[in-house]
């Protein structure tokens, strides 16, 4: 996991909202896509994007596939954040 990529895809205000309705549950795209003003092609788009950061997972049932959050990389991320606070704190 590159957190540059991390960083970018949460850059996006639409990434951002899919990762917070990923946060109450499982959705498919066309779940997901129901939630914007915007063609089921484009949230594809945004899920491979927050795929490609490792920020988001998916997996196959039958015919549909659901996207979840992965929650190890925003452990990994807030990890990061709280080093580099102690790190400041430290210099105080």
């Amino acid at each position: 996991m590159s957190f540059n990529e991390a960083f970018k895809a949460i850059a996006d205000p639409n990434r951002r909202k899919i990762l917070s309705l990923l946060k109450k549950g499982d959705l498919t795209a066309g779940e997901i896509a129901d939630h914007f003003d915007m063609q089921k092609p484009s949230v594809s788009h945004h899920l491979k994007i927050l795929k490609q950061a490792d920020l988001v997972e998916d997996r196959r049932v039958g015919q549909h596939i659901y996207y979840s959050l992965n929650t190890t990389v925003f452990q990994d991320l807030m990890s990061w954040f709280y080093d580099i606070l102690q790190k400041e704190g430290e210099k105080s």
